[in-house]
């Protein structure tokens, strides 16, 4: 039976009601990552069976990633099935009593422990999933309850999971909400869609988010990319060979998989390692990809271990740098896709766009570096300037997003300042930015031209000014008065250091000078 959005947010609602009296869940931070792991048990089985009735009517032998009796109909689907005691045993304890009377592991010990030997890759991707996943509900009764009214969700058909996914994107926001400071940035959609657009990757290109999250980049970029589907053949393509991520914490990593299986993504292949891991030097062009397209984390640090994988002069712990210099390794040198190509048949370059803070546009030392490399041997074309609030709650930093392909040196860069609407000051948490507001950045790209918000310096400028990418418009005025106070504080202290940065290089030629 077809589903309704109504009521399957009804349906959602409630299952949280019934979380909320349950003693071992604190918010939303615990109860929307319990409903993660259920919803995606009850999916692999929906899966399961629709596939076994295919592999049926070609008379194949089907082969499934789950066996009896730890598939969900075996525990689940039944309302008066396992529940109380029995049923917190069967899923927590590493030995139990099955739900078919025997002894035997219990259910996540069991996935955590499936592998891909039987030919069934999803194998390891549910092993993976649930090696970071922990039941934390410790009433067997309400989590019978909230199975039952789960097991209501029949992710058979588009347009249920299309619903589906949509309510799931609202619920990671809620609990990125809900991760205050300890969360990770959350990229607006808005911002997400323009960035894949304007990109513009083609089947046939391999898509890349290093540091994935719970996989906006990655659901944005296959929807696009579903769009050029025609054939089998490029089905095939999309699903097996097209999108791949990285994303190392454990509960990220399961959203990420549950909202690219929700979105069409049948086996997503997401690593849940760092990707700072591997030595910059030992990735060759074998590990590399056509298309770049992610928001790294930036503020934070990196230990030595990880800073070592990188040359003594580009070493740092501020993980946006690093993560810049891995991007700018990983990406193909020459384009080996055959389907890669634009309207008029060109073959196009290996791209990426990069959303990074004020401080990498003008920093100096081992930024600078870093820019310079990106000025020399990366194309450097474009550098949108987002306006205030488009990340807030979560932070205040002004932030850019860089567009850099491998072309060729920069000869030029264009700078794009991505106006506030008229009338607002800045945008917040309860009136974000929307893609509608990029529709002039979109209709400029293809036939740039200089107009109020757009500008470009030439490459040989920005080399001979230390690289310094922090550019203002040259036809706007700033008028810092009209910042909200958390912005003009950022503004003043950016000036603060750019003027302690300075000092610090005048110090440095004078004591050179002197010797």
């Amino acid at each position: 039976m077809q589903t309704t959005a109504q009521s399957l947010g009804a349906l959602l609602k409630s299952a949280r009601d019934i979380m909320r009296k349950d003693k071992g869940l604190n918010g939303d931070l615990d109860r929307l990552p319990m409903l993660t792991w259920i919803m995606f048990l009850k999916f692999l089985d929906d899966l399961e069976l629709q596939r076994e009735g295919e592999a049926q009517l070609a008379g194949k032998k089907f082969k499934p990633a789950v066996e009896p009796p730890y598939r969900w109909r075996d525990w689940a689907a039944k309302s008066d099935g396992i529940t109380g005691d029995e049923l917190i045993a069967f899923i927590n304890n590493e030995e139990t009593t099955r739900p078919d009377g025997k002894k035997g592991a219990g259910l996540f010990r069991y996935l955590r422990t499936l592998t891909s030997s039987n030919g069934d890759d999803r194998r390891d991707v549910i092993a993976t999933v649930f090696k970071g996943v922990q039941n934390r509900m410790v009433s067997g009764y309400l989590l019978r309850d909230v199975i039952n009214k789960l097991n209501g969700i029949h992710f058979t058909s588009s347009d249920e999971l299309h619903t589906l996914g949509a309510l799931y994107e609202s619920m990671l926001r809620e609990m990125r909400d809900a991760a205050g400071d300890s969360g990770e940035f959350y990229t607006p959609r808005a911002v997400v869609r323009f960035m894949v657009t304007v990109t513009d990757p083609r089947l046939g290109e391999t898509v890349l988010d290093p540091a994935s999250g719970t996989g906006g980049f990655l659901v944005e970029a296959y929807n696009h990319l579903s769009k050029q589907v025609k054939t089998v053949a490029d089905r095939k393509v999309l699903q097996e060979k097209s999108l791949f991520g990285c994303e190392p914490k454990s509960l990220p990593y399961l959203l990420c998989q549950m909202n690219l299986v929700l979105h069409g993504l049948d086996s997503p292949q997401i690593d849940p390692g760092n990707s700072l891991r591997f030595k910059l030097t030992d990735i060759g062009e074998r590990d590399r990809v056509d298309v770049i397209l992610t928001n790294p984390p930036f503020g934070g640090e990196e230990e030595k271990g990880i800073q070592g994988n990188f040359p003594e002069d580009r070493q740092t712990a501020e993980t946006a740098l690093l993560f810049l210099q891995l991007i700018m390794r990983k990406l193909r040198k020459h384009s080996l896709s055959a389907l890669g190509r634009g309207i008029k048949g060109e073959v196009l370059p290996a791209r990426a766009a990069v959303v990074v803070p004020n401080g990498i546009l003008f920093g100096d030392g081992v930024c600078a570096r870093i820019k310079e490399e990106l000025l020399k041997d990366f194309n450097l074309h474009t550098i949108v300037r987002l306006p205030n609030g488009v990340f807030a709650p979560y932070t205040s930093i002004p932030t850019n997003i860089l567009f850099f392909d491998r072309s060729g040196p920069t000869k030029h860069v264009w700078f794009y300042e991505q106006p506030l609407p008229e009338g607002r000051k800045n945008y917040t948490k309860t009136a974000p930015i929307q893609f509608e507001a990029f529709a002039p950045v979109v209709a400029w790209w293809p036939k740039r031209k200089e107009t109020d918000q757009a500008w470009k310096v030439p490459a040989s400028e920005l080399l001979a000014a230390g690289c310094n990418l922090d550019r203002k418009n040259p036809r706007a005025k700033e008028d810092i008065t009209h910042l909200p106070p958390e912005q003009l504080a950022a503004s003043i202290q950016q000036k603060e250091q750019l003027i302690a940065e300075i000092m610090g290089n005048i110090r440095h030629l004078l004591a050179k000078h002197a010797k």
